[in-house]
């Protein structure tokens, strides 16, 4: 992007007030630029949650030098192939016979034949009308004790249908097969980062007698595939609905939609969803809730008047945290997000109302290139892109939450935001880690 050389640069367009803020979609897309922030997960980094499975990515070179660094960033270069596409295949019209042979060599080549395969195509497949298919079919045949499942690294469907990520965490339990199930077994999905076990989630369910299984800490494919016997899958992440909606319809498991928020009261009313289905009675949060506010009254007496900056890789619900925030007393001046969720259209419209001149910033914006990144005194980040845009060293490390839920949740990330006021973070070091929690060094 062209700029002239000392001419100050405007926001306009990358910032908006909430008061003159539209939704779900706040600013216009065009150009768009990528921050060095990257402890966001990528489709590479969920697929990987796969135990004793294998990816294999049939793209073109160009498309293939960011996976592969990713898997070799968090060190499963072992659990990871290629199959490069190149011209010919294109004009020759053999591509799904590259994907066979492709994917057919590696297999026959790893020392050990892996339970589960996932094999990722390209926009190109679907540009040129790829039989996939008819590719799966001969794959199933020629090695009939490996289960396949089609993924998708396909750029031209992030805004129109559902998006690669979601594709992601659906096809992640496409290959649960159907099994008799446990009338006392709930498993949590679409989280790539799992849900602390100090959640009421977990404590409510040991109380009623539920086993409750994630993906996230299943060891073995075997033990991957014993989630098909739960009884309901509870989602927590939005994403992760259409997975939801899919086991739904496919094994029959009941979907308990608990999406991660910051009020209390909906986080009352999810808790109370899910003890009405255990068959547990109405459990009295009001403690819980007390807890909260003390912790909260601590933090707000130690970071005080602090300037206070969100982003939206650091929870799925950055609306909800900063209503809770500064219904609170804090002082958020700031929120980075380029879209958001339908669930978040309540927190929105208060935030529009209550809090008008709050600031709203682009995160993916070409001037959030040239944007000056330095904050006048003290500032207090709550997400890496937060941190990055505000050059601060005082910030919050996590993503997608953090796995923190609840009423628990929200005890545990206020004691991350004193530690965040209090001791500063080497920045630049920390946002350059590929997926933050997946391994990567």
């Amino acid at each position: 992007m062209l700029t002239r050389v000392g001419a100050e640069v405007s926001d306009k367009g990358a910032r908006v007030d909430f008061k003159d803020a539209s939704f779900p979609a706040p600013f216009v897309s065009g150009l768009e630029y990528g921050c060095s922030a990257r402890g966001t997960w990528n489709i590479v980094h969920t697929g990987m949650l796969l135990p004793q499975g294998h990816e294999i990515f049939v793209c073109a070179a160009g498309c293939l030098r960011g996976v592969v660094l990713t898997a070799a960033e968090m060190n499963a270069t072992d659990r990871f192939s290629t199959v490069e596409i190149r011209e010919q295949n294109i004009l020759d019209g053999d591509m799904e016979e590259l994907i066979i042979e492709g994917v057919s060599d590696i297999l026959s080549k790893l020392t050990v034949m892996p339970k589960a395969v996932l094999v990722y195509t390209s926009c190109v497949h679907h540009f040129i009308g790829c039989d996939l298919p008819l590719v799966y079919r001969e794959l199933r045949k020629r090695f009939p004790q490996v289960d396949f499942t089609d993924c998708y690294m396909n750029p031209i469907m992030r805004k129109s249908g559902l998006t690669p990520d979601q594709l992601m965490r659906r096809q992640l339990y496409s290959l649960l097969k159907e099994r008799e199930q446990d009338k006392k077994q709930i498993s949590i999905i679409g989280n790539n980062i799992g849900i602390d076990k100090g959640s009421e989630i977990y404590s409510l369910s040991q109380k009623a007698g539920f086993k409750v299984i994630e993906i996230t800490d299943c060891k073995s494919y075997d033990e991957y595939q014993t989630m098909a016997g739960s009884c309901v899958n509870i989602v927590t992440n939005p994403v992760a609905i259409p997975s939801g909606k899919e086991l739904e319809k496919r094994l029959s498991q009941k979907l308990l939609s608990m999406p991660l928020s910051y009020g209390f009261d909906k986080i009352e009313k999810a808790l109370d969803e899910l003890c009405e289905y255990m068959g547990l009675p109405k459990q009295d949060f009001s403690e819980k809730r007390k807890a909260c506010e003390k912790a909260l009254s601590d933090t707000l007496s130690l970071v005080g008047n602090t300037p206070i900056t969100i982003d939206y890789t650091a929870t799925t619900a950055p609306l909800s945290l900063t209503r809770m925030l500064l219904d609170r007393g804090f002082n958020v001046t700031s929120v980075y997000a380029d879209s958001f969720n339908a669930l978040e259209k309540e927190d929105f419209d208060y935030l529009k109302k209550s809090y008008p001149t709050l600031s709203l910033y682009a995160t993916v914006h070409a001037k959030l290139r040239v944007l000056p990144r330095v904050s006048e005194g003290k500032t207090l980040a709550i997400g890496q892109k937060a941190a990055y845009f505000t050059g601060t060293e005082h910030f919050v490390n996590i993503v997608e939450g953090g796995g923190m839920y609840g009423f628990d949740g929200i005890v545990k990330l206020c004691a991350l935001i004193r530690e965040a006021y209090m001791s500063p973070k080497d920045t630049k070091s920390l946002i350059q880690i590929k997926g933050l929690g997946c391994g990567c060094v």
